[in-house]
């Protein structure tokens, strides 16, 4: 039996909004994920990535995902004649030499309907010989239709005018149309596809076709996926990336300002993890080398994301990363200079970004933000300086976020900028970093809110390094903007969710310095992923919460404004695999025990203040389904035969990579309870006490 006993005695505050998330578009988390449209390459702006992320080939693929319905693939041309925007100027020609042709897309696995549910359809088009007819739109598989609609096309003009007739106007120009219909499906199907078929035979044009569900949260988020998110009650969201800020390149780095305004305009750009696949060997060509950004979720609808998941009691802060003139360090070594007139255009962005959240509708951005539905600022207070750079002969990290810092602050001192640590912790690079900031600090105490230290590792140093920040300086924040344990198999285990915990329970004892916290990746689609583990999985038609889903939501759920102290009693429980923190919020008192040992482990409760014999509490549970869990192998040992086995270098399918990394699944509880003095904490488990 284990003793643990709680005092009223308050040992510091604590930030009760350290639980956030982290979005990178990554494993499809935006295209083909929590951007709910359901088609592929709906502009015809695909790309082909080919090579390794440090050698590559980028070629324009502009009819990937189309095809057409009657094997007549001569009948879909690509043009770039007028589009309908400059930003993406190609768009489909389709010629039906008959009555009922059309094309298909094959969208993202295939397109699922469920029964009764409305699906909104849009597109573009523009007449080039179809003097009657009209447009058939609808959702089949097998040659069984299970959604239509009839769209009337406009014809332009009865025939082609003459020189005589164009020259002196006697005629209608062929411009761009924007059509909408709604399709009802009549029965759950997967795999199905999305086609549009010409009732009559000629020529029309199309570009931006979309297919968007009804119940789409603000007709933008998939609605599961959304809901999933709230759940956590985060208290910020970090966006967009990650790699993705920085881009193989500075010409394919995320830019902002490609990604607001109308839909149309947003420069579609193909994606940095297009080049990666499911942490397998790299490969001439990947599976997903069509990833791209349609940039549907761009920074408007980040900040809008924001807003939707606060809540009465929780703000959900934006805070964006923003690329410092680097591109990504681990593919590339292209920098801009400190010194150049583009740097400080990558200043300038900093600058207009914080314009177009938070500006007044008479400036430049934000007019924009108020052009595109928003008025009200979006209140935006945390902005990152960079993502993961570290100082080495080719980047000069210092120097930039001097540079964006004191230029923030010069006209926005309110906000809070954050800088970066790199990569690594326990490194030489780390401490430089480290060193810089504490440096700066003495001097300006606004110089950086926190820093942001990332670590994707074993759960074995999670649980050795609880105690991780107790001895950090106490002046300056710390974000742990992407952590996540690390198993032998790259799996969301039962074990990386424990040690996951334990380490949180350290940073709730800091967290007067640790400020932020985010898992991380967040997204994964089964069959499209890039990087495991992650935090929810998803296919078409599911969401699978993952036992570090599970983990996150019970320390955002559970948190605290002021952490309550055990006089050591932490340092001896964690000898034993034992793991607690005990946190106030307004009148209540939180306990989380997480056990990380094989067996149930039973914990005498005492307290100088109350008795907890006959209290009333709230009691979370989170423990293996059926008490079934995969066992840890000692000392980094891999047992060839066991389920543990890592997987091997071999190119497999991303579904079968997909398929042995599968989340464990787990069981959730939360129930209202008497307490005793003693209680029992089952085997890997994790256990919170609120009265």
């Amino acid at each position: 039996m284990y003793n643990l006993k709680l005092s009223n005695q308050v040992s510091k505050k604590i930030t009760k909004d350290m639980i956030g998330l982290f979005f990178e578009d990554i494993n499809f988390a935006a295209d083909g994920g929590l951007y709910a449209e359901l088609l592929e390459n709906r502009s015809f702006e695909a790309i082909k990535s080919k090579g390794s992320p440090r050698n590559y080939v980028l070629k324009e693929d502009n009819l990937y995902a189309w095809h057409s319905n009657n094997q007549k693939e001569e009948n879909l041309e690509i043009s770039c004649n007028q589009p309908v925007s400059e930003k993406n100027p190609h768009y489909l020609r389709f010629t039906a030499d008959q009555a009922n042709e059309g094309f298909f897309n094959k969208a993202y696995d295939g397109i699922s309907l469920k029964k009764g549910m409305k699906y909104n359809v849009s597109f573009y088009a523009r007449e080039v010989d179809y003097l009657k007819g009209d447009l058939l739109i609808r959702v089949t598989k097998d040659k069984k239709t299970y959604a239509e609609s009839t769209v009337k096309f406009i014809i332009a003009q009865s025939e082609e005018p003459n020189g005589y007739d164009a020259m002196v106007g006697n005629c209608v120009s062929k411009k761009w149309k924007k059509y909408t219909t709604q399709v009802t499906a009549t029965e759950d199907i997967q795999k199905a596809q999305f086609e549009i078929i010409l009732t009559e035979k000629g020529c029309v044009e199309f570009d931006l076709i979309s297919m968007i569900p009804e119940d789409a949260v603000a007709g933008i988020f998939r609605k599961d996926m959304f809901e999933a998110l709230a759940n956590l009650n985060p208290g910020f969201v970090r966006f967009p990336g990650g790699c993705i800020v920085e881009g193989t390149s500075l010409m394919r780095r995320y830019y902002w300002k490609n990604t607001v305004g109308k839909i149309e305009d947003r420069k579609i750009q193909t994606n940095l993890w297009a080049l990666q696949g499911g942490n397998t060997i790299f490969a001439n060509e990947m599976q997903d080398c069509h990833y791209m950004q349609s940039y549907g979720i761009g920074f408007y609808e980040y900040f809008l994301l924001c807003e939707l998941l606060s809540t009465k009691n929780r703000k959900c802060r934006p805070l964006p990363v923003l690329n410092i003139g680097v591109a990504c360090q681990f593919r590339s070594y292209e920098t801009v200079p400190v010194d150049s007139p583009e740097f400080q255009e990558y200043v300038q962005d900093a600058l207009d970004l914080i314009e177009f959240a938070n500006g007044p509708v008479t400036s430049k951005w934000g007019k924009l933000r108020a052009e595109m539905g928003h008025p009200e600022s979006f209140n935006l207070e945390l902005l990152a300086i960079g993502n993961e750079q570290w100082e080495s002969k080719n980047v000069d990290v210092a120097p930039r976020y001097l540079a964006f810092e004191k230029a923030i602050h010069k006209v926005y001192p309110e906000i809070k900028c954050l800088g970066t640590a790199g990569p690594f912790v326990n490194h030489e690079l780390h401490t430089q970093a480290w060193d810089f900031y504490k440096s700066e600090c003495e001097k300006n105490p606004n110089f950086t809110y926190a820093v942001d230290e990332h670590y994707y590792i074993e759960p074995k140093w999670l649980y050795e390094n609880v105690d991780f920040y107790d001895n950090y300086p106490r002046n300056i924040g710390i974000f742990a903007g992407e952590y996540a344990g690390h198993d032998e198999n790259q799996k969301n285990s039962v074990e990386a969710a424990l040690a996951e915990a334990a380490m949180l329970t350290g940073m709730e004892k800091n967290g007067d310095i640790v400020k932020l916290a985010s898992y991380a990746p967040l997204f994964n689609r089964i069959g499209h992923s890039q990087w495991t583990p992650d935090m929810i999985w998803f296919d078409a038609d599911n969401v699978v919460l993952t036992p570090s889903y599970y983990v996150q939501k019970i320390f955002s759920d559970y948190a605290g404004s002021e952490y309550l102290e055990l006089n050591g009693q932490e340092y001896e429980l964690r000898k034993e695999n034992i793991f607690v923190s005990a946190v106030k919020n307004d009148d209540s008192i939180i306990i989380k025990i997480v056990n990380a040992n094989e067996s149930e482990k039973e914990m005498n409760l005492e307290s100088s203040v109350f008795d907890f014999k006959g209290k009333n509490a709230e009691v979370a549970l989170l423990q293996p389904k059926d008490g079934k869990y995969i066992k840890p192998v000692a000392n980094g040992f891999v047992d060839p035969n066991g389920p543990n086995k890592a997987i091997s270098a071999e190119k497999i399918s991303n579904f079968d990579l997909c398929q042995k990394r599968f989340p464990e699944e787990v069981d959730f509880t939360i129930e209202n309870k008497t307490l005793s003095n003693k209680i029992l904490v089952p085997a890997k488990s994790v256990l919170v006490l609120k009265f």
